[in-house]
Order: structure tokens, then sequence, then C-alpha cells
């Protein structure tokens, strides 16, 4: 028994001088940051943020009427070129890539995270669930926003 509890104390001793911070430039990208951002990439074809920001960006910088021509039809571009390159991202994702290993590719076209129009901030959703009261432990409010017409309210003074 002692000695199982020696070994015990010793595998957890090298587990914790072995295992490293992986945050900062030394952190080493794996198969799962591949799929994960092949999914989330893959899924841009129903966020439509690169349009929504191609859009907003040409009606910013040339003219409100480019935005809609133009903008939609180089937002339209880059979401299809980011959803394509989910789906080879999600399938070539345990292939490490010569070079690059797990790190995102095609990063001067589109960048390896979501973009949003710079008029949108993502956040969390205003909710009983984030905007609770610290007193009673939940908040007033809608009770039933979904629904058209709702006008059931709680705690609303």
């Amino acid at each position: 028994m002692r000695n199982a509890i020696s070994l015990l104390a010793l595998t957890a001793l090298a587990a914790l001088f072995t295992s490293g911070c992986a945050t900062g430039p030394e952190q080493k990208l794996g198969m799962s940051d591949k799929l994960g951002r092949g999914i989330s990439n893959t899924m841009e074809i129903t966020r439509l943020g690169d349009l929504r920001r191609s859009i907003e960006q040409k009606a910013v910088f040339d003219s409100p009427s480019a935005g809609y021509t133009a903008g939609a039809v180089q937002g339209l571009g880059r979401t299809i070129a980011r959803t394509g390159l989910g789906l080879f991202e999600i399938a070539t994702f345990p292939i490490p890539m010569p070079g690059k290993g797990y790190r995102p590719i095609c990063t001067h076209y589109i960048p390896p995270g979501p973009v949003y129009p710079d008029s949108y901030k993502p956040g969390l959703i205003s909710g009983s669930t984030f905007d609770t009261d610290t007193y009673a432990g939940f908040s007033g409010g809608d009770v039933a926003p979904f629904v058209p017409g709702s006008r059931f309210k709680v705690f609303d003074n």
C-alpha cells in the first residue's frame, strides 16, 4: 500500500513539472484547434459575418450604392471562400500541413477568426440568465420576449 501511495505521489509530481503553460507565443496548435476553426468557418454560411462586413465597408468607404452591389458580391465570395476553407480544414484536421503544421492557412485573404461589421460588437444576450439581480437572484423583464405582442412583465415598477 505504501508503494502505491509513493508511486501515485511520484506520478502527480511528474505531471506537475512536465505540464506547461498553454498561453503565449509558445503555444502549439493541435488537431482539435484545426477542427474547431474548420467548424467555425463552415458555419459562416449561416452567420454571414463576411457578407455584412463587406457591405458595410463598401458603403462607408465608397458609397451606399456600391455597398449594396459590389459589397454584396465581394461579401458573398468571401463567405463561400470561408465556408470552403472550413470544409477543407474539417476534412484534413488529422493531417498537419507541410511547413505550417496545424496553423491557419490563407490568412492573407481570410482572417482566421470570425469577422463582424464594425457597427456590431458580439456580447452576451440580454436576459434573466446574464442580467441577474444580485440580491434576489433573478431580475424582472419580459417573461416571453420571443412571443409577438407579449405584455407579461415581472417586477416592473
